[in-house]
């Protein structure tokens, strides 16, 4: 017990949080899991709780927490909101945090993970968006790890490994262009959730997926590199390419090109970053080049995927419009699934927040707790005046 690496995962219960218990599970002689936190969903909950015996296990709300509690004999501490999940991520003899909840959630506990000094394993790119600069900063003063799980930033990171950080000359961030890349523009306002839902290489949670088909997850990527490897906006670069095998890029002062390759499977970078600087089996099917009939790269239609653009300008206000930019996407997806919006409405309900915010000042934490707020309310606000194109 005492080479084991102990966990806490937060959104355990999330596509993420599933595969990384996935890999606990292969590794049961590598990795205990200490704490959990999850959503809503106490059924799957139960089940990890009874199976991995954690310390602490956070929900949603006070009556989820309840529920759970009734249908459990002994067992965890059980907590639950914003408190329950800090308490977690900070949780006694975790050495590792797996920061996987969705949106704006996982910032706090993150943040939390950092401050207790932990090292955490980062799949919200959110975290990053909304506050990059303040977490960055509360890396480097407690000195620990932030290993990427996003499988573009996992295969910068493996690309960057024993080379200098000032012979790089770009990041290049590649893309699959989702299931509408070939759709004829026109038809783009009449797509369905169902279609958007459909991504043709990944199997992802809702919220990501529907950014996928947006190239919004490609905006948020280049706003979480620009942190994440500290590197200037105009130096991270955006290229679709279909086949999802080249997972991103690192370009050198010198011509070369390092890529990571693998499967379209979220366990590769998962294992990486939670058995770094090792690695282990991690259960993914090996890629088979043989079968590979080609590798294709082209630059984004910015009229087929204008929230990618909205991503580079929030990135070049900077300061809290990131914030407003991600919080509005959220409200968008969340409409758009609901089929409130059509999926050509997304990036105008997005571009119209922004508009409305001028950020003036530097913010910290809670500041950009409020403009996350603000943006939220503001775009629910301004669905009203959309409901009637459906």
């Amino acid at each position: 017990m005492e080479d084991m690496k102990r966990l806490a995962v937060l959104g355990s219960t999330g596509s993420i949080g599933q595969s990384t218990l996935e890999i606990v599970r292969r590794h049961p002689d590598r990795f205990k899991v200490v704490g959990l936190a999850a959503g809503r969903n106490i059924r799957l909950l139960k089940k990890q709780i009874e199976e991995f015996n954690p310390a602490v296990v956070s929900v949603c709300l006070e009556e989820d927490r309840a529920a759970l509690k009734k249908q459990l004999s002994g067992g965890p501490i059980l907590t639950y909101g914003e408190d329950g999940a800090n308490s977690v991520a900070g949780a006694e003899g975790a050495d590792l945090v797996v920061s996987a909840f969705s949106g704006a959630a996982g910032l706090r506990p993150t943040l939390t993970a950092i401050g207790a000094g932990k090292d955490v394993a980062i799949a919200n790119k959110e975290v990053l968006v909304m506050a990059g600069s303040l977490v960055m900063a509360e890396v480097r003063e407690k000195g620990i790890r932030l290993l990427p799980i996003d499988s573009e930033h996992s295969a910068i990171f493996q690309s960057m490994e024993g080379h200098r950080r000032e012979d790089i000359r770009s990041l290049l961030l590649t893309a699959s262009g989702g299931p509408f890349l070939n759709t004829p523009l026109k038809r783009l306002s009449s797509v369905t959730p169902e279609e958007a839902l459909a991504h043709p290489n990944w199997d992802m949670g809702n919220k990501v997926t529907i950014d996928s088909a947006t190239l919004m997850n490609k905006g948020l990527e280049v706003i979480e590199a620009r942190w994440l490897f500290t590197m200037e906006p105009e130096c991270i670069k955006v290229f679709i390419h279909p086949q999802s095998v080249i997972h991103s890029m690192v370009e050198y002062i010198d011509g070369s090109i390092m890529a990571q390759m693998g499967t379209p499977d979220m366990k590769g970078p998962i294992s990486y970053a939670l058995s770094y600087p090792e690695r282990i089996d991690s259960g993914a099917p090996p890629l088979d080049l043989i079968t590979l009939k080609s590798l294709e790269f082209f630059e984004p239609d910015m009229k087929r995927f204008p929230c990618l653009n909205l991503a580079f300008a929030a990135l070049e206000e900077g300061k809290a419009m990131p914030a407003a930019l991600n919080a509005a996407d959220e409200v968008a997806v969340e409409a758009f699934l609901k089929k409130r919006i059509p999926f050509t409405v997304i990036p105008e309900l997005i571009e119209s927040v922004m508009s409305e915010h001028s950020p003036h000042n530097e913010y910290d934490l809670d500041g950009i707790v409020e403009i996350d707020r603000w943006a939220h309310r503001r775009a629910n606000e301004l669905l009203d005046k959309y409901d009637k194109l459906i």
